[in-house]
């Protein structure tokens, strides 16, 4: 290997390893910039030069904040992690690797511009974009790259390099981060025109050395740090056995940091969020891995580790140390960038200290994950009046949190903490044990009417009857014809519905005014549907902002933010709640909009609430008890829900989940102890329907196949899942697993402003019952309709329910 002259932890002289960084920062804005500025694009509104300056103009804005808040304008301590989309969309882009149904859309240099990009994102005509899904155990989405023998692959995009150049103009010098190459691989799928057996990974090194050129740019630019994420590198999940993804790795970084560091390359820091290192090989499902250990082994200069969701590592060498981490620098992920709680800052420290014997050259400071996960800054949140007190906002709740904001000064003070001692941030030491004490002690964190329903369920709580017998008594009461049409929930929200609804949360339009707005937008979704030709109905949800924040204002021991925006995908945001305290349901939530819309319409309505499991995963959700017992308080608050909706007539109620393999432990033996509470909190919740009352569940964004189990424990009558991006990859796992229950594999990808054909929807249905027996099979689009607008909605649901009808015929 080339080398150059270092300093003890292997990093060029004067390129030593900031005491304290992040390993990532919100990219939207603080006031969600970067939506309506790409969203204006999308719309024609503005130009492609408008959408870059607007971009430019938040990343300066980002690395000016992170200065102020304490990171090294000069050292690389400073993450250059901002996307207009997508990080793994950007490797796409980097490398030119794009769809062959989107090659015009490439430059003779292998250049994909903005507009092209948007496109492999978003879609065109009939050419489907790349399929979405989550990223690891995150809410968010990364598109999933397809990749074959003949996908062009080279250092093709150069936009990080000029990102690097714009910062250093403004004075700062910032750690450009990437995907790593063998996680992107990893996560890609075989393209259409793949040989048989090929794999993304057969083509390493033709990704590394496009990785290695870009290198060569990035130190040509003056780069002193890069990181590189390899997550792949904590889970057991992915499609490719241990040992490849292990080999891949050691290819990798071997290939890479044999360019000489300082002149060819920048210093590599590989950082491994989501969870710990060490694989627990107990249960004998998975070989023993030691990635701290395999990266240690490599030449990169630096390495990054979470501490939140991992453990602490132990060394394997004579001394107790880690060989080859002496020359390397440790960042410590200790505060946590997956949830927005107050850090325990001393306890933190003794985390720092426990890692001292594992002899890494150097220690640094750093988040568990990137801070892209959380909100910006609490001090953004007013919270005061009758607003926060509808929010379920507690004086001292403000105290207990931290946003990136927070989390990054928790941040620079463990990194002055380890550099000059406890006591020279003592005051800071003090205030976070303080607000830790006043969260455990306040009113509503332990309520124990709850705890003692709890404590009383029995077996019997948690089972519904005979499926058989279920089915005869739903067939009875509904009268539905073979691949009966239905649409997941929500229907698209006007101007006018937002509108009159945050005029009702400022308290600008009265109760009666705002429900009969709601009223009226019910009437004219259900008269659409009706007109359509849908069998099975939705009220359309006006009255939400979000399918788990509507549940979260009107259950205690939730709050919610005004500002609170994370990002999901692409442009769309969300603001998640917290979870602070015992889940209680002082009233029903959903009755009366249910009771009204059936009282329109003879055909059956469902009623909708969003699962125990999802509400967990789309919330902030307190971390001082086990995630199963949180889960059953919320379970038994839907399940009074689904009594009282039964009592109003509804005779079919969908209980969502669609975040149920999302939460699934990335370590395959966490995965039965998740599976067990996670799919018991749903039965909880839906077992006290009666055999008539017909339960549905909705599912997406998923790799099912590893849960087609859990699945088919939920118990629930249909299963609706997303199947559309993937052209019904899930079919043939549900045929081989012998799925019985119904299943509606959407056919309709709404996260697409495409309006697909009849002939599309009906061969995708046509897949489906060619699989699976015909008589359970529904027909509806892979998830809600929220986010699109009517002028695609309307002619894409008569395309469904025109393929049903075809597909119905031919039976």
């Amino acid at each position: 290997m080339t080398t150059t002259d270092t300093t003890s932890t292997g990093t060029p002289a004067g390129t030593a390893f900031p005491g304290g960084t992040i390993l990532g920062y919100p990219r939207v804005g603080r006031r969600r910039e970067l939506k309506r500025a790409v969203e204006a694009y999308w719309a024609g509104r503005t130009d492609v030069a408008e959408l870059e300056d607007t971009a430019a103009a938040l990343r300066r804005a980002t690395l000016q904040r992170l200065v102020q808040l304490g990171l090294d304008p000069d050292d690389g301590s400073v993450p250059g992690s901002f996307s207009f989309y997508d990080q793994v969309l950007d490797v796409v882009a980097l490398l030119g690797a794009v769809p062959e149904r989107f090659r015009d859309l490439v430059a003779d240099d292998g250049a994909l511009d903005l507009a092209g990009y948007f496109t492999v994102a978003r879609g065109r005509g009939e050419d489907a974009p790349l399929e979405m899904t989550k990223w690891f155990d995150t809410n968010y989405h990364y598109l999933v790259p397809e990749i074959s023998e003949s996908t062009p692959v080279s250092f093709a995009g150069d936009r990080v390099v000029r990102e690097f150049a714009e910062a250093r103009e403004a004075g700062i010098t910032t750690r450009p981060v990437l995907v790593g190459p063998v996680t992107f691989l990893a996560l890609s799928k075989a393209a259409d025109d793949a040989g048989e057996g090929f794999h993304p990974l057969d083509r390493l090194d033709d990704v590394v050395a496009a990785y290695a050129d870009l290198l060569r740019a990035l130190a040509a630019a003056g780069v002193p740090w890069v990181q590189l994420d390899e997550p792949v590198l904590v889970s057991d999940t992915v499609d490719a056995p241990a040992a490849r993804i292990d080999a891949a790795i050691t290819s990798a970084y071997g290939a890479l940091t044999d360019l000489a560091v300082g002149t060819e390359r920048p210093a590599v820091l590989v950082a491994a969020p989501f969870g710990g290192l060490a694989t627990d090989t107990s249960d004998g499902s998975v070989p023993a891995r030691d990635g701290l250990a395999l990266l240690a082994g490599t030449g990169v200069e630096a390495i990054a580790i979470d501490l939140v969701k991992g453990a602490v590592p132990t060394g394997d060498g004579t001394d107790g140390t880690v060989p080859g981490l002496g020359s390397k620098t440790l960042v410590a992920g200790v505060v946590d960038g997956h949830n927005i709680w107050r850090t325990d800052l001393a306890a933190r420290l003794d985390t720092l200290d426990a890692l001292r014997p594992l002899g890494a050259g150097a220690l640094t400071v750093g988040t568990s994950t990137s801070l892209l996960h959380v909100p910006h800054d609490v001090e953004d949140e007013t919270w005061e009046g009758t607003a926060a007190d509808r929010a379920g906002r507690t004086p001292e709740l403000r105290r207990w949190l931290a946003f990136a904001d927070q989390k990054v000064r928790e941040v620079t003070v463990l990194a002055r903490a380890l550099s000059d001692g406890p006591d020279a941030v003592r005051e800071d030491l003090d205030a976070a044990s303080a607000a830790l004490a006043e969260r455990a002690a306040a009113v509503g964190v332990v309520v124990p009417a709850v705890r003692e329903r709890l404590a009383a369920l029995t077996d019997a709580d948690f089972a519904r009857g005979a499926h058989d017998e279920r089915v005869a008594a739903q067939r009875e009461r509904l009268g539905l014809p073979p691949l009966p049409t239905t649409t997941i929930g929500s229907f698209p929200q006007t101007s006018e519905i937002r509108k009159a609804r945050s005029a009702w949360a400022k308290g600008e339009l009265g109760d009666e005014a705002y429900t009969a707005a709601m009223r009226a937008e019910i009437e004219r979704v259900v008269r659409l549907q009706e007109e359509i030709g849908l069998d099975v109905l939705v009220h359309g949800e006006p009255e939400r902002n979000d399918m788990v924040q509507y549940f979260a204002e009107l259950l205690d021991g939730f709050a919610t933010t005004d500002l609170g925006w994370v990002q999901s995908y692409g442009s769309r945001c969300v603001r998640p709640p917290i979870l602070w305290g015992d889940v209680t349901r002082p009233a029903p939530m959903t009755v009366e909009w249910t009771r009204h819309a059936q009282s329109l319409t003879p055909r059956p309505v469902k009623g909708m609430l969003t699962g125990p499991v999802t509400i967990l995963a789309w919330s902030f959700v307190r971390d001082d008890q086990p995630l199963a017992d949180t889960a059953n308080q919320v379970a038994l608050a839907l399940r009074d829900e689904v009594r009282d909706l039964e009592a109003a007539g509804t005779a079919v109620v969908q209980v969502d989940e669609p975040a149920l393999r999302e939460l699934l432990p990335l370590r395959r033996a966490d995965q039965p102890a998740y599976l067990e509470w996670s799919v018991g909190s749903f039965r909880l919740a839906t077992a006290g329907a009666a055999a008539s009352t017909q339960v549905h569940t909705h599912l997406c964004y998923s790799e099912f196949g590893e849960v087609i189990g859990a699945i088919d424990g939920l118990d629930a009558d249909v299963t609706s899942i997303e199947a559309a991006r993937s052209r019904m990859e899930v079919v043939p796992e549900l045929d081989a697993a012998g799925y019985a229950r119904g299943v509606g594999p959407g056919v309709y990808d709404i996260h697409s402003p495409r309006v697909p054909s009849a002939a599309e929807l009906t061969e995708l249905l046509g897949l489906a019952v060619r699989s699976i027996d015909p008589e359970v099979v529904w027909a509806n689009p892979d998830c809600g309709l929220k986010t699109r607008a009517y002028a695609e909605v309307e002619p894409s649901l008569r395309h469904l329910v025109e393929a049903a009808r075809t597909v119905r015929a031919g039976l």
